[in-house]
């Protein structure tokens, strides 16, 4: 029998610790959507929180194509994705392509933290709309040429990933076992020792 859609979100919840948000501990990534419409205000909420993330040189490279269900956006989009995130996206309301400009607009020099950057206000979309009640999954598995001709995006611009939202749907309505196994299953992350060091390969100590 395969668990409700609420049930898995409280297994899905991390052990909390202490001093720390509890956003970070309940944020996850479902790929089953219901079939509910994100609302303009919430949309430009998640934005916001986007547009607040540190840069370099305050460059702000992050540019965010977003389409809601039945736009020509989202199905450009839709269209970039690989079969098996087509296989669950499609139920998602909102699609959202992360890109990112790869050269400073004051000098036009490289900036090699552009991708890195893109991804600070990705994750502060993604918290941001973890506080509305509404969940994000986010894909590499896309085709960024596809992707680039669709929205004839300049060279200069590197993509980065592309992002569901919604809200949590039931995971029975998944058609993929393995999509099931992985929607029903506990989260799992690395120890602190195991990616914080002191010297390379040595953990650091932490209090």
């Amino acid at each position: 029998m395969t668990l409700s859609a609420n049930e898995v979100n409280s297994l899905k919840h991390a052990p909390t610790v202490e001093g720390v948000l509890p956003i970070f501990h309940e944020r996850w990534s479902p790929r089953s959507f219901a079939e509910r419409e994100v609302s303009p205000g919430d949309l430009r909420k998640v934005f916001e929180a986007a547009r607040w993330a540190a840069s370099s040189f305050n460059e702000q490279p992050w540019r965010f194509l977003v389409g809601s269900h039945n736009s020509l956006t989202y199905k450009k989009i839709f269209d970039s994705l690989v079969p098996f995130n087509q296989a669950w996206a499609a139920n998602a309301p909102v699609l959202i392509l992360g890109v990112a400009k790869t050269k400073f607009s004051h000098n036009d020099t490289p900036n090699r933290s552009a991708l890195y950057d893109l991804g600070a206000a990705s994750s502060y979309l993604t918290l941001q709309a973890a506080a509305l009640g509404l969940f994000t999954h986010q894909m590499a598995g896309f085709d960024p040429a596809v992707a680039r001709q669709a929205f004839e995006i300049p060279e200069e611009y590197t993509l980065g990933a592309v992002i569901a939202l919604g809200y949590q749907g039931e995971p029975a309505a998944l058609t993929n076992e393995q999509m099931v196994a992985q929607e029903t299953a506990p989260r799992e992350r690395k120890l602190l020792r195991e990616f914080v060091f002191s010297a390379w390969g040595e953990p650091a100590r932490l209090g």
